[in-house]
């Protein structure tokens, strides 16, 4: 008498990981869709303020909605007045970020960020900014006015140009300069007239980072059923008996 043993997958009901399953499957498809849909969304979005940049004037955007990251073109000359950002660091090394007035040749004045300068060795010293003179066309983005939470506004120790400031709020601003919109201008790179280092973050998160997210979740729900069929087939061992 010999026995042989061999083993086939059987499947097996497990109320309870098809719950979990049914419970979470559908979860994550629907956030893979929902990501789907916003960065169609971004990209609807996206081209229409190429669009709306490119066809309207500056008074236009101003009296309509100025949302942050939204592209602008505006043509004018710098003003006199200059904020200089304080702590603000790049690569380690501290600096300033430089917020000059400017004035367009139709519409009202608004604060322009010329990008990052670094500090002078000592802090009784400022940089030496330089305002180019002339009738300029700068690109730039639609941004907030730096105002941290943790921070206030100081009073102007001083009637002088440039001026160093802990952060620059809208009411500050308007202090000097009554007519400014509620929202700045940082310019797009380097290659702006009156640019320092202007390599900024994206202020938006692009199309593209939505369809990454959307492919993560998709990915995690094809890994969830191919678990759960996985775990449902179990093995059974079967005996055989042979006479000889």
């Amino acid at each position: 008498m010999s026995d042989s043993q061999r083993t086939h997958r059987q499947w097996h009901f497990d109320w309870r990981l098809l719950v979990f399953s049914g419970v979470f499957l559908p979860l994550l498809v629907s956030l893979g869709v929902w990501q789907l849909n916003r960065a169609e969304e971004k990209q609807v979005l996206l081209e229409q303020w190429q669009q709306e940049a490119e066809n309207l004037a500056w008074q236009d955007m101003v009296s309509g909605d100025l949302t942050s990251g939204r592209p602008v073109t505006l043509t004018g000359m710098y003003g006199s007045r200059t904020w200089l950002l304080d702590n603000r660091t790049r690569d380690g090394a501290p600096g300033y970020e430089v917020l000059a007035e400017f004035r367009p040749l139709e519409g009202p004045p608004v604060v322009i960020n010329r990008g990052w300068v670094q500090a002078p060795r000592t802090r009784a010293e400022l940089p030496d900014i330089a305002t180019p003179e002339g009738i300029f066309t700068l690109e730039g983005r639609i941004s907030d006015y730096p105002v941290p939470p943790v921070l206030v506004d100081q009073p102007a120790a001083e009637d002088q140009w440039p001026r160093r400031v802990q952060s620059l709020s809208e009411q500050a601003a308007r202090l000097e300069i009554p007519e400014l919109p509620d929202r700045i201008v940082r310019l797009s790179g380097e290659g702006q007239p009156g640019a320092y280092r202007a390599d900024w973050e994206p202020d938006l998160m692009g199309p593209q980072t939505h369809y990454g997210y959307a492919t993560q979740w998709f990915a995690l729900a094809v890994a969830l059923t191919i678990l759960t069929v996985v775990a449902s087939y179990r093995k059974r061992e079967l005996s055989k008996d042979r006479s000889q």
